[in-house]
């Protein structure tokens, strides 16, 4: 009779779980939440059958269930691989799933590359309403004053790359089985990922320019700011694959948890490169740089 059941398969067929069910409806409060606390910060009205949404409430219990799924679902999919339900296809299958979810990214940056090159590449360009009006036919627009590339900008592109050197290191260290360089690599990589939020949350104080300046400052808040929130939730990341480092888990050849937070910073990396590269850089050519910035 066992041997009718045993197993003769590499999938892995997993228990009835909560965690689809308790997302979408996080994510269903946070989009509500969402929609309400700007509309309240507006001054608006939003309502739904007669119960006020105007505020902020429904939004931090919408993303209050959302990381409560996240830990678990996740916390669950760890013992599922101790427990050896990891296979060659289902970890496979793993990779795929992390290489869709980074190239559903790539397109998210895309959105707001595409936006900063089509305002400016034609900054005199009339469309349904004078764009002229706001770039002042060129750009960036006339009176914005632009930081200096070649200060904190570059700065943070050396903490970046500096921390992609050391979360390789971290990998390599892994996979020869040394613990304390992969534990070492990761606290240096954690310190830089906190290191460059600190600077950029700096740079933004002390900016020239406000998010609602101008669409120079909309479009570069957007893409750098998203940016910068990509490189929270990857330092995030990194530090709980270093939480599980210290207590002894992964292996040489069992670690995709610490692999995909290595490929979502090894992202976040390039991402910026393109960012520095065009928004910081290319864009700030004969431009008006702020004195002190």
């Amino acid at each position: 009779m066992a041997e009718a059941h045993a197993k003769n398969h590499d999938y892995h067929i997993i228990d009835p779980s909560p965690w689809p069910f308790t997302a979408s409806v996080g994510a269903l409060l946070m989009a509500l939440g969402g929609v309400g606390w700007m509309q309240g910060l507006k001054g608006n009205e939003f309502g739904l059958l007669g119960i006020p949404l105007n505020n902020a409430w429904l939004f931090v219990v919408g993303l209050a269930v959302v990381l409560y799924t996240m830990f678990g679902w996740w916390s669950d999919t760890i013992k599922e691989g101790r427990e050896g339900h990891h296979t060659r296809v289902v970890s496979l299958h793993l990779r795929y799933g992390m290489i869709m979810f980074i190239a559903s990214e790539v397109m998210f940056f895309v959105a707001w590359f595409w936006a900063f090159f089509d305002a400016s590449l034609f900054p005199g360009e009339v469309v349904q309403v004078a764009r002229t009006e706001y770039t002042g036919g060129q750009w960036p627009p006339a009176g914005i004053e632009v930081l200096d590339p070649w200060h904190l900008p570059l700065y943070n592109t050396v903490i970046l790359l500096l921390s992609g050197t050391t979360v390789t290191w971290a990998h390599h260290a892994l996979l020869h089985n040394d613990r304390k360089g992969l534990v070492s690599g990761l606290v240096f990589t954690v310190a830089l990922g906190v290191l460059f939020s600190f600077v950029q949350a700096y740079e933004y104080m002390h900016a020239p320019f406000a998010f609602a300046d101008s669409i120079y400052g909309a479009t570069f808040y957007m893409a750098t700011g998203f940016h910068g929130f990509h490189v929270f939730i990857g330092t995030i990341f990194l530090l709980v694959c270093l939480i599980r480092a210290m207590k002894g888990d992964f292996t040489p050849k069992q670690h995709f948890g610490f692999e995909a937070a290595a490929w979502y910073w090894h992202f976040v990396d390039v991402v910026w490169l393109f960012l520095f590269a065009t928004i910081y850089v290319w864009a700030s050519a004969g431009a008006t740089i702020a004195t002190g910035h």
